[in-house]
């Protein structure tokens, strides 16, 4: 499929008219509050839906419940062996290289900005972190697992951020297009999958393009589940190449919002990190990763960790030749990236299952600032305490 600034255009437009048309009538109907108590108890495949479920929500989830009729099994079990393989560099490629990324996109980063909580990054990266774990066990689309009810409420709460954004005028539609539009929805997708690829041979991963080809095969199905056209997606890595060239070609640049995103973004990595002293690495790998275009644009700090970064590919490297020729050593460092992606998993949920729902207001849910005229008279809150 070629893609063109005037069929970029056209995605702008689009949205996802299965989820939006759900939210819609959940609010109209005002089942959300509803659907949201009884989704909580509703949260691995093959599970019964709750009684007195709305209807239009249990046909949402009947008709998603499931993968792409397309989908090849022999290809996601490559992409989960090469998860298993490679699993500690994909977190850190997804922390330090994709997220960035989204910031990179002003647009993108005001959305992000205005919707989520602010003052709590760690639940995006907890949520993305839980995600990616749900997708790559072996029994993700299996009953029993977390992964598909995972997705669906993840798709309904991109379609209320549509809903909220564009009814509350919080959004510049005739600029800015849709809210999490097609186009937006497939770069995310670029940036969780080729782009995480282009991050792990940075750090001089040794990676088949058969393994190359099945981790972006599976987030084409993912991107399928989370609401992406098939029909305008990338069908293959040269495609996704072509995409994600041009959408960060038409969009890329620096933004407040951006460098805001990722100041906190460093700050809680560097929590993550043991003590002081290593906390300037975490600087030096994000503008390894990202380039210092743009991490000039998110204003990633310089560090004396820039130079000595740069010499993650040859540190990789041993480790890996130590993989390669020692069974022993390949089940330790199996056993260690294991450990190491639980443990960071761990430290951002702190122990707990992140749920998915659908905002019924935006202030509350995710910290958008009141939109009150500041000359109106100020009114005190009423007191908490109560005696």
């Amino acid at each position: 499929m070629s893609y063109t600034p005037e069929s970029m255009d056209a995605l702008r437009l689009l949205g996802d008219e299965l989820a939006d048309e759900t939210v819609k009538e959940l609010f109209e109907r005002g089942q959300v509050g509803k659907f949201n108590t009884l989704m909580r108890y509703f949260s691995t495949a093959g599970q019964d839906l709750p009684d007195g479920l709305p209807d239009v929500a249990r046909e949402y989830l009947h008709a998603t419940a499931a993968p792409p009729s397309w989908i090849d099994w022999g290809e996601m079990e490559k992409a989960r062996l090469f998860f298993i393989d490679n699993n500690v560099h994909i977190s850190t490629a997804l922390a330090f290289s994709a997220m960035p990324a989204c910031y990179v996109i002003p647009h993108v980063a005001k959305l992000l900005s205005a919707t989520h909580a602010l003052e709590y990054p760690s639940r995006r990266m907890a949520e993305t972190g839980q995600f990616t774990v749900y997708l790559m066990q072996p029994d993700a689309f299996e009953a029993g697992s977390r992964f598909v009810p995972a997705v669906q409420k993840v798709r309904l709460l991109h379609a209320s951020i549509r809903y909220h954004m564009s009814r509350e005028g919080r959004w510049d539609v005739a600029a800015l297009g849709t809210p999490i539009c097609q186009e937006d929805m497939i770069g995310g997708q670029m940036m969780f999958s080729l782009q995480v690829l282009d991050a792990l041979h940075r750090l001089g991963i040794h990676m088949s393009v058969d393994g190359a080809e099945s981790y972006f095969y599976v987030w084409r199905v993912v991107g399928e589940m989370l609401g992406i056209s098939p029909e305008h997606a990338p069908a293959d890595l040269d495609e996704a190449r072509k995409f994600s060239d041009l959408y960060m070609t038409r969009h890329m640049g620096p933004s407040e919002e951006g460098a805001r995103l990722t100041r906190q973004l460093i700050d809680l990595y560097e929590e993550v990190v043991p003590g002081t002293l290593l906390d300037p690495v975490v600087a030096a790998l994000i503008r390894y990763l990202i380039g210092d275009t743009c991490a000039d644009w998110l204003q990633v700090p310089r560090t004396g960790w820039d130079t000595a970064v740069k010499l993650s590919p040859a540190l990789i490297g041993i480790f890996e030749r130590i993989e390669d020729r020692s069974p022993l050593g390949e089940w330790a460092l199996d056993r260690l990236g294991h450990i190491t992606t639980h443990l960071e998993l761990s430290s951002l949920t702190r122990g707990r299952i992140m749920q998915y729902a659908i905002p019924e207001q935006l202030k509350d849910e995710y910290g958008v600032t009141s939109q009150a005229n500041r000359t109106d008279r100020w009114t005190p809150p009423s007191l908490s305490l109560r005696t």
